[in-house]
């Protein structure tokens, strides 16, 4: 087992009592649940962070549609239904 340090923390009456209750429902104590609490966290950071990346990929791509649409205009044609078409038209049922 990883080697514990003895840390002592200020927590108001109701978060102490909030521990508390969720240590007795778990079975645990209430140091073994704020391990749980803090060990938990970088992942949820990690999540946050994809999110945020994933999200500032969207609107960079929305960007760059936006500039080729003002550049270019938009294509008045149904590019994927003339490709399905062809596709179609190239099997021989």
């Amino acid at each position: 087992m990883t080697k514990l340090h003895r840390v002592q923390i200020l927590l108001e009456r109701a978060q102490q009592k909030a521990l508390a209750a969720i240590a007795k429902q778990k079975g645990r104590s209430i140091s073994g649940v704020i391990r749980e609490i803090v060990r938990g966290q970088p992942a949820e950071r990690d999540r946050e962070a994809r999110k945020m990346d994933a999200l500032q990929a969207v609107e960079k791509l929305t960007r760059i549609r936006k500039g080729v649409e003002e550049r270019y205009g938009t294509c008045a044609r149904d590019l994927l239904a003339e490709v399905r078409e062809e596709g179609e038209d190239a099997v021989d049922w």
